[in-house]
Formats: C-alpha cells, structure tokens, sequence
C-alpha cells in the first residue's frame, strides 16, 4: 500500500482560535498508511503579498515564499480547517493561497468548515477561490458549534468521523488517479 502524504492546515492565526484542536482531530480520522501533517499559518508566518512579482511567473524571491512553496509541494493533498469569521474566511488563509500560484492547479484540496452555522459561507467563498487557482476542490463536512464541537473545540460525540473519513476517501482516489493521469 502506498502511503500519502496530507497536510491539514489550521488557517487561523487568532491567538485563541480553536483551529489546532480541530486539525488534530481531522488528523485523528485519517486511514491507516496516510502520513499527515498539522500545518499551522500562525507558525509558518508569510508576509502579506511580499513578493515583487506576481505569483503566476514562478520567480520566486522571498525566502518565506520559496519555503512555503516547497513545502505544498511536499504533499500530495491538503485539508484546510477552516472559521468563518465575520461571514468570511481567515486573510491570513488567502494570503496563503494568493502567495503561490502553479503550486494548486490540481492540488486536491479538501475543506473543513467550522464555527456557527459550519462555516458554511466561508467555506463557499474559499471554494470558490479553489476553483479560481484549479485547485482540485473536495467538499468536506463543516462542523457547527453545539452540534459536533464546543466553542472551545472540544468535539461532541455528534462529529461527523464517517463524513471526515469519507472525504480522506475521495482525496486519496483523487491522488491515485491523478498520479496514474
């Protein structure tokens, strides 16, 4: 069996975000033979757009840039955890994605909504932003506070595993098909 690698990416950079808990959990349901990764945007601390040229040439001169893209491309998917905040994502979770550019075209990348109302508009607004740099987007459950998690993170028996363990599914059928493309 091959193994993949899956970054899960806590995209809030909030001192009191949640978003580790949640990550970890998500790491929690991977299958077994999957190498996953917490990423953290708070500790990976890209500056807003520093980059002279525009992404999409590729010429990379920052160092944080350069560190960045190599480590996507380390993985063979992501799963980015993702708040909604003020009915939007996290900027420092766009920040990210608009830092790079041919690193995404067919990247699965899965998404997990958290907060009230599962984060139901920042995970549309996110996938629509997915869809624009041909990331391979993988809805995922969103998890809704009282429901399938506390305020603080902690997860309640009602958390949708199966779903989370049904997304893990179709990025690695995601991956494998895109190696054999």
């Amino acid at each position: 069996m091959t193994s993949h690698k899956i970054g899960i990416i806590v995209s809030s950079s909030r001192p009191t975000r949640i978003g580790t808990k949640v990550a970890r959990w998500v790491g929690d349901q991977a299958p077994n033979g999957t190498d996953v990764d917490i990423i953290d945007l708070a500790e990976v601390g890209l500056p807003f757009l520093a980059e002279p040229e525009l992404p999409s040439s590729g010429n990379y001169t920052q160092a944080s840039t350069l560190a960045w893209s190599e480590r996507v491309r380390a993985y063979d998917a992501l799963i980015v955890t993702l708040p909604e905040y003020n009915a939007g994502y996290p900027a420092v979770v766009k920040n990210a994605i608009d830092t790079l550019h041919a690193e995404w075209s067919d990247l699965p990348i899965g998404i997990i909504g958290y907060g009230w109302g599962a984060a139901a508009g920042s995970a549309r607004q996110f996938g629509e932003v997915l869809d624009r740099v041909k990331a391979l987007r993988l809805d995922g459950p969103g998890l809704s506070f009282g429901q399938d998690l506390t305020p603080e993170g902690d997860m309640l028996d009602a958390a949708p595993a199966d779903e989370v363990r049904g997304l893990y599914d179709q990025i690695i059928a995601a991956v494998r098909e895109k190696v054999t493309a």
